[in-house]
């Protein structure tokens, strides 16, 4: 099982539109954040978690560039939503390219968010007069304690709480992401033991009211004991790629945009 980070970035991307900030300036591309999303891909199988404003883009450096035997454009076989925020859902209207090459795109998400989805992208989810380029989906709640049955294997929601707004991640056999958590119960954790790897928010060293600070994040890791944590959704208020990941512990390394790891990668 493969995991690629299309964004690593906040809500604002990095650099930050008009920041003078050092790590907006800095010239190392691993300081250049686009919003996070990740593509789980297994056999011939290809899953993308959230799809914000950057989705085109990362669509264009990741699947864009895979063809299958007959030379098409291999499918998205769905989409994975944590929660509603717009750095997170903004792109779907993208989907278009996939739509138009293989049909309906799945998506799957708790009620409330696909509720909000059908309020957003109203002309997506029309069954009547519908626009004739508009994309489709095909709609799939998810619901805590259930699994989802993906190319051959059962994903395991993972709830946690974005402040009060609830959120899930996702686990992929012996991979977990988690990201935008602030707290999240002991039940929960229980379902992220005997991971490969760990992808969890850490947005700066600082305190913040709706995400983990690094410190948070450690602690956390200290309890799950993955093998290999990936921080991602990082703020350029965290500093620069290259200083924080030298002083991170052996098995917990800073994600960037474009880092592919599988589940037999060593370190």
């Amino acid at each position: 099982m493969k995991i690629t980070f299309l964004g690593t970035g906040t809500s604002q991307g990095i650099p930050v539109i008009g920041s003078d900030h050092p790590v907006c300036l800095s010239e190392d591309p691993r300081d250049t954040r686009l919003r996070v999303s990740v593509l789980i891909e297994w056999e011939d199988y290809h899953y993308v978690i959230d799809c914000g404003p950057d989705f085109r883009m990362q669509m264009l450096s990741t699947l864009s560039r895979k063809r299958t035997p007959s030379g098409d454009l291999v499918p998205l076989h769905g989409i994975l939503f944590t929660h509603e925020h717009a750095d997170h859902v903004a792109g779907l209207d993208d989907i278009r390219p996939f739509v138009f090459r293989q049909g309906d795109v799945p998506i799957y998400a708790h009620s409330r968010v696909l509720n909000i989805l059908k309020e957003r992208f109203d002309y997506i989810f029309a069954t009547e007069n519908r626009y004739p380029g508009a994309p489709k989906v095909s709609a799939y709640e998810v619901a805590n304690g259930q699994s989802i049955p993906l190319g051959g294997i059962d994903v395991i929601p993972i709830e946690g709480y974005h402040g009060n707004l609830q959120v899930f991640g996702y686990r992929f056999d012996r991979i977990a992401y988690l990201t935008d958590i602030k707290t999240i119960a002991p039940e929960e954790i229980e379902k992220l033991q005997d991971l490969d790897i760990l992808v969890i928010n850490a947005l700066r060293y600082e305190e913040h009211d709706t995400h983990l600070n690094v410190s948070e994040a450690l602690t956390l890791i200290d309890t799950i004991k993955p093998k290999r944590t990936y921080f991602t959704h990082i703020s350029h208020h965290m500093g620069f790629h290259a200083e924080v990941e030298a002083q991170l512990p052996d098995t917990v390394h800073l994600a960037y945009d474009g880092l592919t790891l599988t589940t037999t990668d060593e370190t």
